[in-house]
């Protein structure tokens, strides 16, 4: 058990459907509500007697790093969860299943001309790493989907199916693209944050919005399932 000042961990969602999605399911009593440190939501949960800080980012690479900063200036370097939907990129990848991130790729970076490898931000490693702990408690986690490990990719251009062609050429490895979760990696890495992230595909990259829209609440629920996992285990 872990008693109140500092959260056993940080769930980062981007939007409300998502991130209630992780509140609904831990049930835990609100101590603490509305803004701390930036100017969107921001709640401490009691989970089984220990506390789970839940913040909503908004979409994008920006709000993403705000969030995450806002959370280690608050908290000092806590395990973060980033927990959401994505789009399924790689074949074989379909609407329903979980993709737990084992590596993060900013796929909007390209220094190729200074000899960095393509999805390298200079100064950093080419993709960065999960917790292991964490990635392997949510590998675990038992669903009636599939939870799958692979490389998630991040882009702040919404993935449709031209571009996901390209993408698909050039990041073979990448399963699922978002818009958060190499930006919140990146801040983890460089501060000593132990992270994850856990998305549900909504989407295969379709060539407009409707397919996301659609199974976004779905979607959410399901990684939110496997987050809840992985926030018991820390909260033990």
């Amino acid at each position: 058990m872990h008693h109140e000042g500092t959260p056993v961990a940080v769930v980062i969602a981007a939007m409300t459907e998502e991130l209630s999605a992780v509140a609904d399911l831990l049930g835990g009593v609100v101590i603490d509500d509305g803004p701390v440190g930036g100017h969107d939501e921001h709640h401490l949960l009691d989970v089984d007697g220990s506390l789970v800080a839940l913040r909503r980012s908004g979409i994008g690479f920006t709000n993403a790093t705000a969030a995450v900063a806002h959370c280690f200036h608050d908290f000092g370097a806590v395990p973060v969860l980033s927990v959401g939907t994505a789009g399924g990129l790689m074949r074989g990848i379909e609407i329903g299943d979980v993709v737990v991130g084992d590596h993060y790729v900013n796929i909007n970076a390209d220094a190729t001309a200074f000899g960095y490898a393509l999805g390298q931000v200079p100064g950093m490693p080419p993709h960065y790493a999960p917790d292991e702990r964490m990635l392997a408690r949510a590998a675990a986690a038992e669903t009636p989907y599939r939870v799958r490990t692979a490389t998630i990719g991040s882009s702040e251009v919404f993935v449709t199916d031209a571009r996901a062609r390209d993408l698909r050429r050039v990041f073979p490895a990448v399963a699922a693209v978002d818009m958060e979760s190499a930006a919140i990696a990146q801040f983890a890495h460089v501060h000593g944050m132990p992270f994850l992230s856990i998305r549900g595909i909504s989407d295969l990259c379709a060539p407009d919005g409707d397919e996301f829209r659609e199974h976004l609440d779905d979607a959410s629920a399901r990684a939110a399932r496997v987050a809840h996992d992985v926030l018991l285990d820390l909260a033990a």
